[in-house]
């Protein structure tokens, strides 16, 4: 049977992947991921490591009480409270939906700034502001944080292996920002599952992920690859209808624990 190899967190969304070994998990996803985000101080609009890579070197670690503590090499540490969820709102945009969140504050606006060399402010989700996940594959009521579209993102281990094999080098699972890697199944063969469950938790097998040019950054280094790799290779044999799809975004149905080296029962 297939299991639960690896457990990721992104508490910044873009910002750098934190491994966990076991996490909650409630409609939203695992237990502060992706709750806090970096837009741009004038339009509102998100930023990421599409536009900026080096976003990547950014460490934003979840304080379990909500709040951050951002770091990266060079500058001291700052940790950032988790704002009052009614106040110093700010309207964002994430993709087409428009959003008013709290805002973090002048000083983690600095820091992040002067970092990244743009002028940026740091703003929160609290769970009665998340989005409607689209609903040509979810149901009314269906919420995301400041992912792109979906709570939970799952990767085999084994499509991974087969994409480096074709690369021709080992390539990060970190690339593709998965929040659950399981092991133990055939390559691509999540591609095919509808239902899972994990310990006492059931998730619906939405939809597979779009890839884009994030995926060329080099988690370690915040560089781009200069041949568009990874991307460049599943376009030979991963697109469909102008997208490149790689891993499958899931909506959990219920509430639970989650650790690794569950197994992960495939139920459709």
């Amino acid at each position: 049977m297939p299991s639960l190899s690896e457990l990721y967190r992104y508490p910044l969304k873009s910002g750098r992947g934190e491994a966990l070994q076991r996490s909650s998990v409630d409609g939203l996803g695992l237990n502060g991921d992706r709750r806090w985000m970096v837009v741009d101080a004038d339009s509102g609009r998100f930023i990421t490591q599409r536009l900026l890579p080096q976003m990547s070197q950014l460490s934003a670690l979840y304080d379990g009480r909500g709040g951050l503590t951002l770091s990266a090499a060079g500058v001291e540490d700052l940790c950032v409270a988790l704002p009052e969820p009614d106040q110093a709102l700010r309207g964002v945009t994430v993709w087409r939906d428009s959003l008013r969140v709290p805002d973090a504050g002048d000083e983690a606006a600095a820091w992040l700034s002067a970092l990244l060399g743009k002028s940026c402010r740091l703003v929160q989700v609290p769970d009665e502001r998340t989005r409607q996940v689209d609903t040509a594959y979810a149901q009314p009521g269906d919420r995301v944080a400041f992912a792109d579209g979906f709570p939970l993102l799952l990767i085999g281990q084994a499509s991974l292996d087969d994409l480096s094999r074709r690369v021709g080098q080992p390539l990060s699972m970190l690339r593709f920002r998965p929040n659950l890697v399981v092991t133990g199944s055939e390559a691509y063969a999540e591609d095919s599952w509808k239902r899972i469950r994990i310990g006492e938790v059931e998730f619906d097998v939405a939809k597979g992920c779009s890839r884009c040019i994030l995926t060329t950054v080099d988690p370690q280094t915040g560089e781009r690859h200069a041949q568009r790799e990874p991307l460049a290779t599943l376009k030979t044999y991963r697109e469909r209808d102008g997208d490149v799809y790689f891993g499958q975004n899931l909506l959990p149905r219920g509430v639970g624990e989650l650790q690794v080296g569950m197994p992960v029962e495939v139920l459709e």
